[in-house]
Parts: C-alpha cells; sequence; structure tokens
C-alpha cells in the first residue's frame, strides 16, 4: 500500500491472501425498499477510505479492487468487535520475508446505512506491525475488495468524494451507457483485469493489469512476465509500499505512453516491484502488472462486476502531469505531543466609548509527531544528511505539527524543482538541513 503518494504510501499496495476464496458470501445487499446507496469517503494519497459497521461496530476501510477477502487489522483497540467461528491461518502476499499468522472468522455482519453483507467472511492479521493508520494519518482498521463490488453498479465520483452504489435498472444503466465509455474488464479469482498497452523505448507491449484502485501508484510492471517488458536506463531504485511478507521494493521510471481502451497517459512515472517481492503472489494467467489509482482518480468510475464491465468518464484531473515524491522522504506518524498554543482574547467594553484590550492565554493540545520512516537511497534527501528515524521539527520554518501528513507528502512531491529546509531532531539535537526536489527522471 504510498507516501509521495504517489507511491503508495506505503501502503499498502495490493493485498494478497492465500487461503479459500469465501466466494458464497452474498456481498452487500440492498435493504427493503433502497435502490441507491451514498458513501461519503476520505481521499488520502490517492486512496479511498470509509466507514463499515462490523457486528455493530463502525471502522474505517479502505477500498481496495485488488483484493479478494475482506482484511482486518490494528484491533488491539478495538476489543469490542465480537467474531464468529474463528480457526488460525497463515497469510503470504507480497513483500521479500515470510508468511504472517492470521485468523479466519465466518457469519459476521457488514453494513453500511442502506446496506447489508450476512455470512460475511473475515481474515484477521494479527502482527501489529502491519499498521496502515501510521502512515495514512487516520486509524485504517481494514482493507475490503471483492464482496463490496461484487453485486451492484458501484460509482466512484472521485472529484466529490462519493460513493454510490446502484441496484442495476434499464433506467439507470440507459443513463449509464449514454454518458460514460465502456470498458470490457474480466472478473479472475475474484479481482477485475484489463487489457491495454505500455510504450518503453519506442516498443509499444500490450499488457493485460490488475484494477487496483488501492494501489496508489499509477502503474506496475513485472519484469519476469515478459522478455519486452524492461525498466528504462533512467530510473532509480525506491520502497514501493508494504504487503503481507514485507517491504516491496523496486525501480521508478517514466515511460513514453499508457493506453487502456481510447484513453492515452503520456510520460506516467511508473513502478517495477523486484522478484522477490512479488515471488509469493499467484498470478492469473497472462498477467503483466497493475493499474492503479494515480491512474483511476482521473475518471469518473463506475464498476459493473456482474457484466464484467466498467464505465470511465475524464474529470478534470485527466490532464495533470505524473510526478513522484523528489525528496525520498516517507514519514508516518510517531505518536501524539503537547503543544502550547497562544489564544486571542478580546473583551467587549461595558460602556459606550470604552475601549476593547487585547488579552492572550495560554493552552495546549495534542498534535502530531512525524518519523522520517525511510530514506531512498540516493536521493536528494539523502545525499544532503537526512536519516532514517529522525524527527521532523519544521518544514520551511513551520512547525511540522502544523500539517497534516497528507499535506506534507504534496510539498514533497512538488512538480517545482523547490527548495526544502527541514529541521529535524536526532539524539536530542535539533539539525537544520536544506535540500532541493531534484528531478532524476
Amino acid at each position: 500500500m504510498q507516501t509521495i503518494l504517489m507511491k503508495k504510501l506505503v501502503i499498502l499496495c495490493l493485498l494478497f491472501v492465500f487461503a479459500l476464496p469465501a466466494s458464497g458470501q452474498e456481498g452487500f445487499l440492498f435493504e427493503k425498499e433502497v435502490d441507491k446507496v451514498v458513501i461519503p469517503f476520505k481521499f488520502i494519497n490517492n486512496l479511498i477510505f470509509i466507514p463499515i459497521k462490523v457486528n455493530g461496530i463502525e471502522l474505517n476501510f479502505l477500498l481496495d479492487s485488488g483484493v479478494e477477502e475482506t482484511l482486518l487489522f490494528s484491533m488491539n483497540d478495538r476489543k469490542e468487535v465480537n467474531f464468529f467461528n474463528v480457526e488460525k491461518i497463515t497469510l503470504r502476499g507480497l513483500g521479500s520475508e515470510t508468511s504472517i499468522e492470521g485468523l479466519k472468522s465466518n457469519k459476521n455482519t457488514l453494513e453500511i446505512p442502506g446496506m447489508k453483507s450476512t455470512n460475511h467472511m473475515l481474515y484477521i492479521i494479527l502482527d501489529q506491525n502491519f499498521n496502515l493508520s501510521s502512515h495514512i494519518g487516520i486509524p485504517v482498521n481494514g482493507i475490503i475488495g471483492y464482496h463490496f463490488f461484487k453485486n451492484n453498479l458501484v460509482e466512484i465520483n472521485y472529484e466529490k468524494k462519493r460513493i454510490t452504489a446502484y441496484k442495476d435498472t434499464n433506467k439507470i444503466r440507459k443513463n449509464i451507457e449514454k454518458k460514460f465509455e465502456d470498458v470490457p474488464i474480466t472478473i479472475e479469482r475474484l479481482k477485475p483485469y484489463l487489457k491495454g498497452s505500455v510504450i518503453i523505448d519506442a516498443v509499444e507491449i500490450p499488457t493485460k493489469l490488475l484494477i487496483d484502485i488501492g494501489n496508489s501508484d499509477a502503474v506496475w510492471l513485472f519484469q519476469n512476465k515478459s522478455d519486452e517488458i524492461k525498466v528504462p536506463e533512467k530510473n532509480f531504485e525506491d520502497y514501493l509500499g508494504k504487503g503481507f511478507s514485507g517491504d516491496v521494493e523496486g525501480k521508478r521510471a517514466q515511460i513514453k505512453k499508457f493506453t487502456m481502451s481510447k484513453f492515452e497517459f503520456h510520460n506516467p512515472v511508473i513502478a517495477f516491484p523486484d522478484t522477490i517481492s512479488i515471488r509469493n503472489v499467484t498470478m492469473v494467467k497472462d498477467r503483466a502488472g497493475s493499474v492503479g489509482a494515480e491512474i483511476m482518480k482521473r475518471f469518473h468510475v463506475i464498476f459493473d462486476y456482474p457484466n464484467q464491465k466498467m464505465f470511465l468518464r475524464k474529470n478534470k484531473e485527466f490532464d495533470h502531469p505524473f510526478s513522484y515524491n523528489k525528496s525520498g522522504i516517507e514519514l508516518q506518524h510517531y505518536g501524539l505531543q503537547w503543544v502550547q498554543e497562544t489564544v486571542k482574547l478580546e473583551t467587549v467594553p461595558l460602556y459606550e466609548g470604552g475601549n476593547m484590550s487585547n488579552n492572550f492565554k495560554y493552552k495546549f493540545a495534542l498534535k502530531p509527531v512525524y518519523l522520517i520512516a525511510n530514506v531512498r537511497k540516493k536521493s536528494t534527501a539523502a545525499l544532503n544528511g537526512i536519516q532514517k528515524d529522525d524527527i521532523l521539527v519544521s518544514i520551511n520554518g513551520i512547525p511540522a505539527y502544523r500539517y497534516s501528513l497528507e499535506k506534507i507528502n504534496s510539498i514533497l512531491k512538488s512538480e517545482e524543482e523547490r527548495w526544502i529546509t527541514l529541521e529535524i531532531e536526532r539524539n536530542n539535537q535539533l539539525l537544520k538541513i536544506k535540500f532541493q526536489l531534484i528531478n532524476v527522471l
């Protein structure tokens, strides 16, 4: 799963669970006399987060078309959630390390106002190190994929930050077909795939790609799946995200063009995961990689899993240039700190003609602490002395706690080659380090 947002905010990239799929689940069904449900979402680092009640308790989920089953984690502080028919299992997927332990639970009820999924299978990750919350900046308790999409027309409006689920009626379908481009997809092993092409070093290569809105990058290509897929000469090694089995490493480069259906994207920045990171992933036939949210967010999207279709319409983001984290810094939340703030008080005169005076008082508020979790080798930050585990104190003279994690990442992803001055704390000493965001591609 990027911080740089474009990266996968470490994130979570696509996650894979190796267990028997619970394809017999009903998925989300509309309640009686309901034929449309609107769900506002939070959009952070190209990723969608929605609230869903699990056995009566509201949790926060990443919506990810790249996963088969519903996953839960970071549950230590949510002990009020009850699970049924629990058994131990092993999970394995993206990453270069070993598998991890988990639990499987069935007969759970998931609810969104107006929709419900009963007899829902859940996979619970016990390793507390698998924690997206610190990388996203909000509590994240799970990931939901196929079973959210499987029954209905699901519309994602990235501009208005809302999802609308529709019952499939002739009226709705005619309206969609009139306004959107119809793109054929296939549903294989409970995940959606499309056919596209990339141009690398003047060679056009047909590609079958997983549609993965839980991957905040534009495109991932797997080098070992085709003799034609080669990393461009101008590239850099990068941290791509975190999977079940550890960190996902690879290279990042710019290619000439990516095409899907009639839509073309020029000079996208894409990622090439290394073979070690994807060795535990079971691929469907002919899959060459993934298309992620950096592409998908440029559309108004409607998924139609039952009829193996996707409908697309350009939005105002479509022609935005592709960028990446030029600093090479990955940040995460590192707890909270008490910060003293000055509050202005205005006293109102008690009689006409009296003077209004300004007074101040102090208050203390909890604010985030940001840790530098990773620094890309040979990046501009690394070359100027930024190190892993440094505490970020300020950015260009402004205290870091005044920014959200997403805002800091957007600064580091600036399209301009701007100068940045970071004040960091290392071994109880404050250091100021200045560097330029240089585009190496």
